[in-house]
């Protein structure tokens, strides 16, 4: 592979045991890798995501000389195969609702070269659903949340706003409670919530949720 300043994906298989994540950074810092992700799958695979001004073949060759690598490979980054992740969480049957329209919106858009993901994740409570609307901020990829319920408010509507700050755009059911005055976007039908969703990330949509002149739809 070329000499090039593009993001690669490296899978590496390893010996279990201490010190592994040190030896195999060590690695790629000599190389002038920039990782921007890292995640261990099991205590004996490592994957990482980086930037790397030279050759990635050099770097997964010099990774495998080392005595407790085992194999590495070159693979695509998980942006490009999965890409944008949006996150739908609430009420089951609306969670279900929304999912229909951003999958199916999401699928126009993948076959015209965007790669957008939908994750969803059905709970209740208000505490469960701020922890995992904070949890979002840290997920790799997520670009949009949409909250699908009834009522949500409270402890809920402060983690909105925390990860509205941190530059994730939310989305909201017209529900009950103060999450809705907290959201980016406020959308009654829930499919319909869906695909606005997905043509708000999608780079293949003209559609920007801040050139709108109303929020609640």
């Amino acid at each position: 592979m070329a000499a090039t300043s593009d993001q690669f994906g490296i899978l590496v298989h390893t010996a279990p045991g201490p010190g592994v994540l040190h030896q195999l950074t060590g690695v790629i810092a000599a190389h002038h890798g920039d990782i921007t992700s890292v995640e261990i799958v099991n205590p004996e695979t490592t994957y990482f995501e980086l930037r790397l001004p030279g050759d990635v073949e050099r770097l997964a060759a010099d990774l495998r000389a080392l005595e407790i690598v085992r194999e590495a490979h070159v693979v695509n980054t998980l942006q490009q195969i999965y890409g944008k992740r949006i996150i739908i969480m609430g009420g089951g049957a609306q969670v279900g609702q929304v999912a229909i329209g951003a999958i199916s919106e999401a699928d126009r858009h993948n076959i015209r070269g965007e790669h957008i993901s939908v994750d969803t994740i059905p709970l209740v409570g208000e505490k469960p659903l701020a922890e995992a609307v904070r949890a979002v901020a840290r997920l790799p990829r997520a670009k949009a949340l949409v909250l699908a319920g009834s009522l949500m408010g409270g402890e809920i509507e402060q983690a909105v706003r925390e990860v509205r700050a941190q530059g994730l755009l939310v989305v909201s059911l017209n529900m009950a409670g103060s999450v809705p005055d907290a959201a980016d976007l406020v959308v009654t039908d829930p499919v319909q919530a869906g695909v606005m969703t997905v043509m708000a990330v999608a780079h293949t949509a003209k559609f920007a949720v801040e050139r709108l002149t109303r929020r609640v739809f």
